[in-house]
């Protein structure tokens, strides 16, 4: 069901929202988690390994195919606002035949380039031919990343956070029976997880694309949309394009600290590759909220509505606490219990080496919701530059603290890096905010 944004308690709106979104990333989660704990349980540290390490890479493909999402998103919510559905349809189109040419050109980039980026890495050899697999067959896969993109976003940006969600929590569970059948049953090794992700990624793709179009045709238009916009496109790029590199930068970098961590053996990975999953459920949950009140700003700006933008980050505010407060207690109080899901052994060095990132991190999460909320705002309103250069300050930062802590520290150094740099970049974020030029935003052709 769409929503318009516009009308009701803000607050209570935006909750009614964004908690379908939340439980949305919750499933979308269970994919990478489920991966990963089959890989480490059913079959091994190496090849627990071997998916961690693919996994940093593949977050480069996914920053273009969420860079699509919010490009798409943001512009559809403002037509939407503004009750411009001719305009809304075009863009979607848009978004569409953008889209697909991007994800053709990166398969091609994947498929010749995947091999010299795993070297680039230092990934060992024991997990090389794994690693190089579990990628090969991740990248045919991406016209399913992207067009799932793609209509979630569009889903958000009409109000309806309810329908992917349904479509996501159906395959997200199928996923974690396939991963186990292809693995336990069928003996497919680090194969059997990535095809049973692939298929299942194409399952919920589908439906949601079919939901969408059979969404969009109820949906009368003042005039007949254009199939393509170059104007549009040329919009979508002003949104899509720095959040595409948000998310690369953040991919690049934490390939950066992905080669330190090579370097301190097989265990080291294995640890790191199970911490890192839980520590990225909590961001991408805060981030998925955070994109709820892009959403949202985006919409009520379009009616230029500030005074409800300023209500509904301050309810964003308050669940992005609880959820910081829920995963903060669960990683810091739990963390060895946590990080043992992912082992099928006692292998100490990966357990402590899991357990020790969480702890160091987990407390800040305070931190990454603030940020993350405010960052929602900016980039709802457009305010793109604000919003990559507090994301670059992070990035940056925490790759120059990870070489430069990693020496004297060992370990320890690098998960250290987070923290600082996610308190620097809050800190930035809240000063472009407080400037107020995000509520000069002129709507329907933004």
């Amino acid at each position: 069901m769409n929503k318009d944004l516009t009308v009701g308690e803000p607050e209570k709106v935006l909750w009614k929202f964004c908690l379908p979104l939340f439980g949305s990333i919750v499933f979308q989660q269970l994919y990478n988690i489920a991966d990963s704990l089959v890989a480490g349980k059913f079959i091994g540290e190496n090849a627990l390994a071997a998916v961690g390490n693919s996994y940093e890479i593949t977050l480069i493909f996914i920053a273009f195919a969420f860079g699509c999402n919010m490009g798409c998103s943001v512009i559809v919510s403002q037509f939407f606002g503004a009750k411009k559905f001719s305009k809304m349809k075009t863009a979607v189109s848009t978004a569409c035949i953008a889209s697909a040419v991007l994800c053709a050109a990166l398969m091609a980039g994947g498929i010749l380039g995947c091999d010299a980026l795993l070297r680039g890495i230092n990934t060992p050899q024991e997990v090389f031919a794994d690693s190089k697999l579990y990628l090969d067959i991740y990248i045919w896969s991406l016209p399913f990343v992207f067009f799932y993109n793609i209509a979630t976003g569009i889903f958000s940006a009409l109000g309806d956070s309810k329908t992917p969600f349904i479509f996501l929590a159906i395959s997200s569970t199928a996923n974690i029976g396939m991963d186990i059948l292809f693995v336990t049953a069928l003996n497919m090794g680090v194969a059997g997880v990535a095809w049973a992700t692939f298929l299942c990624q194409g399952v919920s793709c589908v439906l949601a694309v079919l939901a969408l179009f059979r969404t969009l045709s109820r949906m009368e238009a003042e005039e007949r949309p254009r199939l393509f916009s170059r104007r549009i496109l040329v919009n979508l790029v002003k949104i899509a394009l720095p959040s595409t590199l948000q998310q690369c930068f953040v991919s690049v970098g934490n390939i950066m600290i992905q080669s330190i961590i090579n370097g301190f053996g097989t265990s080291a990975i294995a640890g790191y590759a199970a911490a890192i999953k839980f520590n990225n459920f909590a961001v991408t949950s805060f981030t998925t909220m955070g994109n709820g009140m892009s959403n949202f700003t985006a919409q009520n700006l379009g009616a230029r509505r500030c005074d409800r933008v300023r209500e509904g980050y301050r309810g964003c505010l308050k669940m992005m606490a609880l959820i910081a407060t829920a995963f903060a207690a669960v990683y810091v109080l739990l963390g060895d219990q946590v990080i043992r899901l992912f082992l099928n052994g006692e292998n100490t060095q990966a357990l402590s080496v899991g357990k020790q990132f969480l702890r160091v991190v987990a407390p800040f999460y305070y931190a990454v919701a603030l940020k993350v909320a405010t960052d929602g705002v900016l980039r709802g309103a457009g305010r793109m530059g604000e919003f990559m250069t507090d994301t670059f300050i992070d990035l940056a930062l925490r790759v120059v603290l990870s070489f430069v802590l990693s020496a004297p520290l060992g370990l320890q150094g690098v998960w250290w890096s987070w923290p600082v740099s996610w308190v620097v970049a809050t800190i930035a974020a809240i000063v472009f905010y407080r400037q107020n030029r995000w509520a000069k935003l002129e709507p329907g052709d933004a």
